[in-house]
């Protein structure tokens, strides 16, 4: 099974970005998303950020995935 994760945006650095993603913090490709800015929550899947989210997005996310225990 795949599965994206969302995180919060850090800082943005060329074409890469460093995300946070439920505490773990990493540095993911950013070259899919244009206008990425610090603040601004993505989906991250195989080291890539994929898409913009919003908040609610988000913690809609976070909830689904603490219900399944990943």
């Amino acid at each position: 099974m795949c599965v994206g994760l969302p995180a919060k945006v850090r800082k943005v650095k060329g074409g890469t970005a460093v995300i946070d993603a439920g505490g773990a913090v990493r540095e993911v490709s950013a070259e899919l998303i244009e206008n990425l800015e610090p603040g601004d929550f993505v989906m991250v899947h195989a080291g890539s950020a994929i898409a913009k989210i919003t908040s609610d997005d988000e913690q809609e996310s976070d909830q689904i995935l603490e219900e399944l225990g990943i």
